[in-house]
């Protein structure tokens, strides 16, 4: 059985790979066998202070015995999705595996929100998934095998009030995902979501520099385990949903939340 998690020969293009759950999930795929394309956004990078994340992370995968290529785009920008994935089938030959992870958010109360925020996040959350999927789904197709993993979070069901776009674009993500897991199961194509709850990523970093804030934080979005996880953690679930070991599930969305989505007993 332990085959059915191998992912020895297949190449998988993972977005927003150079930080956090994507990089994670760039070497625990790479620890698994397989190529990886390591997409990244250098302004992105920059602003989180890692301008030398993707190459480091290129680095730790090559160092496993595997093949890697570097992608840059900014997937703010319209095409961008479909050009993306052009260049990690030029650099690893093909595409068997999509990882959609790479998201903006904006912590902003409701009444906040500009018209030029919405877009951005809409850009880079929705029309970017859409353009990914529609350049990577018909060689998966032809191939007649591919893997498909959109990551979702915990605020689909437990939308915090902050990031209204952000979860509503969540929501609107696994809508998309159950609607092609159907249409393309048939074809040995699996689509699924992977729901992360509270993650100390690159993104939440400057929340954590309040230890006694963070704490309040982790004991109320981390219950029942009751902290937030390592990027890391998501590995495991990630690795079950791009391998053999899913030829039977599509449509679903996994939850990696230590619990914080079961519903609140008081």
């Amino acid at each position: 059985m332990a085959n059915w998690f191998s992912m020895a020969g297949r190449r998988a293009l993972v977005t927003g790979a150079s930080l956090s759950i994507g990089r994670s999930l760039a070497l625990g795929f790479a620890d698994h066998g397989a190529d990886i394309a390591i997409h990244y956004s250098a302004a992105a990078d920059a602003a989180f202070g890692q301008p030398d994340a993707a190459r480091e992370t290129h680095a730790a995968v090559t160092a496993r015995g595997v093949r890697a290529c570097l992608v840059e785009s900014d997937l703010a920008r319209q095409g961008a999705g479909r050009e993306t994935v052009a260049a990690a089938t030029a650099g690893l030959g093909g595409i068997d595996i999509l990882v959609v992870c790479a998201s903006v958010q904006s912590r902003t109360p409701f009444l906040a929100i500009t018209s030029e925020e919405m877009q951005r996040q809409f850009d880079i959350n929705f029309r970017a998934t859409v353009e990914l999927l529609q350049a990577a789904l018909p060689p998966m197709q032809q191939q007649g095998w591919g893997r498909v993993v959109t990551i979702g979070s915990i605020n689909q069901l437990r939308p915090e009030p902050e990031l209204a776009v952000y979860a509503a674009l969540k929501s609107a993500q696994f809508n998309l995902c159950v609607n092609l897991a159907r249409q393309y199961a048939p074809f040995n194509v699996m689509i699924n979501n992977l729901s992360p709850g509270l993650v100390a990523t690159e993104r939440n970093r400057r929340r954590r520099e309040d230890a006694d804030a963070w704490r309040e934080i982790e004991a109320r979005v981390g219950a029942p385990v009751g902290h937030a996880a390592k990027p890391d953690e998501m590995v495991g679930a990630a690795v079950l949903l791009c391998s053999d070991a899913a030829s039977y599930i599509a449509g679903t969305d996994l939850m990696v939340t230590g619990g914080g989505h079961l519903p609140i007993v008081t």
